[in-house]
């Protein structure tokens, strides 16, 4: 009878697989020395036991080989760990450029999953085999935690600002999803389930049911710059002007780009100085224009519709003559 026990879960992807590698290191070296000085402590106990005066062998300091062998290979393990560890720890950070960016949102007790065509999903996320996913998150309330044990990813999941996850799945199959930071009574609740798909299977899913009614990330954050009234103040490449005469920075080809600030610091324009110059536009003030101008939308926008305005901002691409300009532009 073929039998289901697991050490670890089943690894779908190729990091799982070396996590589980280095855990393996790490299980097998605590054991032999575990048991090398179990061994040496009762040897010794009975080797060194307590003996008359007389019996006694005079001190004598020796043995240097055995405390430079003692010292230099214990230093080379750890240093194995160090440098397995840390290269594993960077890869999971620093996604692939291409990946595909999915929208998540930790609300007690579910999760909220958006694609990037605009289909949306609660408590589960369906996602393509060999396709690097990078996962954009936040918190409507409490701290929540992301995990994916057959990924071996796990991501706390903030409330105020966005935290990033990637992972690349290599079988294709079913894995639990979970939150992992107790958020409240229903904690246990926050569970889901994670479909990793054929990439043509993908394509059918994530364009099939209710494909009429999707509105892209892209597509609704255009609809609230216009509607919210951003588009009175700041250029978005449809004004015939040129922007002339706005009294807020131009958003085409802001992203990705450092922006000089009243106080002379220079600031990257990443979600989280987007998201933090939309619910509080004068925590940074862009150089060359004027605070309290801009009105305080934590209070009317979701964190969903935060997530769009930033997707429509970050595809609002400069051309290559209007870069340099764009890059001192900001939120």
């Amino acid at each position: 009878m073929k039998s289901n026990f697991r050490i670890f879960p089943e690894a779908q992807s190729h990091y799982a697989e070396q996590v589980d590698w280095l855990y393996a290191y790490l299980n097998i070296v605590s054991l032999v020395f575990s048991v090398l000085i179990l061994a040496l402590i009762v040897v010794f106990s009975v080797k060194f036991k307590r003996k008359s005066q007389d019996e006694r062998v005079p001190w004598k300091h020796e043995g240097f080989l055995l405390e430079i062998v003692g010292s230099i290979i214990p230093f080379v393990l750890m240093m194995v760990m160090f440098v397995w560890g840390t290269k594993l720890y960077f890869h999971h950070r620093v996604p692939p450029e291409d990946s595909m960016e999915i929208l998540v949102t930790g609300k007690q007790w579910m999760w909220k999953v958006q694609h990037p065509n605009g289909r949306k999903e609660i408590n589960e996320l369906h996602v393509p085999v060999g396709v690097p996913i990078k996962l954009t998150m936040t918190s409507e309330d409490v701290i929540h935690s992301f995990f994916i044990p057959n990924l071996r990813i796990k991501q706390d999941v903030l409330f105020g600002r966005y935290t990033r996850l990637w992972f690349e799945a290599n079988k294709v199959g079913n894995s639990h999803l979970f939150c992992a930071e107790y958020c409240g009574t229903e904690h246990s609740r926050m569970v889901g389930t994670v479909y990793i798909m054929p990439s043509s299977e993908y394509d059918d899913w994530v364009s099939g049911e209710s494909a009429l009614a999707n509105v892209s990330p892209v597509e609704a954050g255009e609809k609230l710059f216009a509607s919210q009234g951003c588009i009175g103040c700041h250029f978005n490449g449809s004004q015939p002007d040129g922007g002339k005469g706005l009294q807020g920075p131009s958003m085409v080809g802001v992203f990705g780009h450092e922006i000089g600030m009243q106080s002379g610091d220079l600031i990257l324009a990443d979600e989280d100085y987007l998201r933090r110059s939309i619910v509080n536009p004068n925590a940074d003030i862009v150089k060359g224009f004027k605070p309290n101008l801009m009105p305080f939308l934590a209070a009317q926008l979701t964190e969903q519709q935060i997530f769009h305005l930033i997707e429509y901002i970050k595809s609002l691409k400069a051309s290559e003559d209007t870069a340099e300009e764009s890059g001192n532009a900001g939120s």
